[in-house]
C-alpha cells in the first residue's frame, strides 16, 4: 500500500518500474483480462521480470500512500490522481513514479498485452505513442 516503497523495491530489484492494474468487482473486461492474458505463464514470467505489479480497487476504501508520499484511499487514488473512469486502466510508473503508459480496456490478445509491456519497459514510450508501436509490431511479425 506504499507506492513510494515500492518504487525503492524496484530498483534495488532491477525492475523498469510498477504496473498498476485498476480494475473492480463485476467489471467483464477485467475478469476477460484475468481469465485470458494475464494467466498466461509467459504474461507472468516476462511482466514479474520487470515489474512490480499490484491491482487498485477503483471503488476501494483501502488506505494508500501515493508515488509523492501522500496518503489516500484506492478509490481517491484511482479517480481524482489517474483520472480512472471505466475498467481495466493499465497504468505503468518509471522509477521515479511517473505515469510512461497508459493503457483503457482490455487488450484484444496476449500478444498485445506483451507488446505494451514491451513498450514501456523498454523504453519505446519516449520515442513513439503505443498505437504506432503496435502497427510497427504487427508489420514486423508478418515479415
Amino acid at each position: 500500500g506504499d507506492f513510494q516503497e515500492e518504487l525503492v523495491r524496484a530498483r534495488e530489484e532491477g525492475k523498469r518500474g510498477i504496473l498498476l492494474f485498476f480494475e473492480m468487482d463485476d467489471c467483464p473486461f477485467c475478469a476477460r483480462m484475468k481469465e485470458t492474458v494475464l494467466n498466461q505463464p509467459a504474461v507472468q514470467d516476462y511482466f514479474r521480470e520487470h515489474f512490480l505489479i499490484f491491482s487498485v480497487d477503483i471503488e476501494g476504501d483501502l488506505e494508500i500512500t501515493d508515488f509523492q508520499g501522500q496518503t489516500t484511499v484506492q478509490k481517491e487514488f484511482a479517480f481524482r490522481h489517474n483520472r480512472v473512469r471505466a475498467t481495466p486502466v493499465f497504468l505503468f510508473y518509471d522509477l521515479d513514479g511517473k505515469v510512461v503508459a497508459r493503457y483503457t480496456g482490455a487488450t484484444s490478445s496476449v500478444e498485445e498485452f506483451m507488446w505494451l509491456g514491451e513498450y514501456a519497459a523498454e523504453g519505446a514510450y519516449r520515442e513513439m505513442p503505443f498505437t504506432r508501436y503496435k502497427r510497427m509490431k504487427r508489420s514486423q511479425a508478418r515479415t
